[in-house]
């Protein structure tokens, strides 16, 4: 019997889906046949985004969501259920990157950092849960990152913020796993995308990072997008709980 890598018509969310990582792991999800629930703070953000899907032969609708808004993860959550019937895989991509030294880092910037990376990625896991467990199925993948388990400088609450997501995989999928609910993270090195762009062409910072990088290369949205697709798919139903680096070797270090 072969492995069933088959995401087709299932219906799946993405946050932070308006650029970099998001963006793109919204449209390997829909080019792989799912039906794609895109989600950011602006509707008007993923308009290009829903086309871009649509022109391709995908299906893909947009929503309005701020993960530090409680009350409206709920809301929307349970209007996709109710929109498309069920839902099966939610991808909970929204985060903030920014660093900063640590003895310059201020109560407002760490509960910012917390309140997206942290807090609303809790409560998406939460609102998600509620629904899967009912029809009893469901996959959950975290976007964590690589300086979850290793540090990086200036990066004391972005590192204890995905460490956090970590930590919270793992004991929801204790909690669920039994139900049918599989939970788990991916963690990307350096990404290249718009957004980071400007620091991976600079030759310095790109030779600094590669030099980390025993596979010798900076990753895609598409090696994320391989990662996220397996953790949605019947190949991954016992896989729960875990942590998936896609780092090209960084933390093997």
């Amino acid at each position: 019997m072969q492995p069933n890598f088959s995401i087709q018509d299932k219906v799946a969310i993405v946050t932070g889906a308006s650029k970099g990582i998001g963006y793109g792991l919204a449209k390997s999800l829909a080019a792989a046949g799912a039906i794609v629930a895109v989600m950011a703070r602006s509707r008007d953000s993923l308009d290009q985004l829903v086309d871009e899907i649509s022109q391709a032969g995908g299906q893909a609708k947009a929503y309005e969501l701020d993960v530090r808004d409680v009350e409206q993860i709920r809301n929307v959550f349970e209007q996709v259920a109710k929109d498309f019937g069920r839902l099966d895989i939610v991808v909970n991509n929204a985060g903030l990157g920014e660093g900063m030294p640590a003895e310059d880092v201020t109560e407002e910037y760490w509960d910012a950092m917390m309140d997206v990376n942290l807090k609303g990625v809790f409560f998406c896991c939460q609102a998600a849960g509620r629904i899967m467990l009912k029809q009893g199925s469901g996959k959950i993948i975290n976007v964590s990152s690589q300086v979850s388990i290793v540090g990086i400088p200036d990066g004391v609450a972005y590192c204890a913020s995905k460490g956090g997501v970590n930590q919270l995989t793992k004991v929801l999928a204790l909690e669920w796993s039994s139900r049918g609910v599989c939970i788990n993270a991916v963690g990307p090195t350096f990404i290249y995308t718009p957004g980071t762009a400007e620091r991976l062409d600079t030759p310095d910072f790109r030779d600094e990072v590669l030099a980390r990088i025993p596979a010798g290369r900076i990753g895609t949205i598409e090696d994320v997008a391989g990662a996220v697709i397996y953790l949605a798919s019947p190949a991954s139903d016992l896989v729960t709980g875990t942590l998936m680096l896609v780092d090209g070797g960084w933390t093997a270090q």
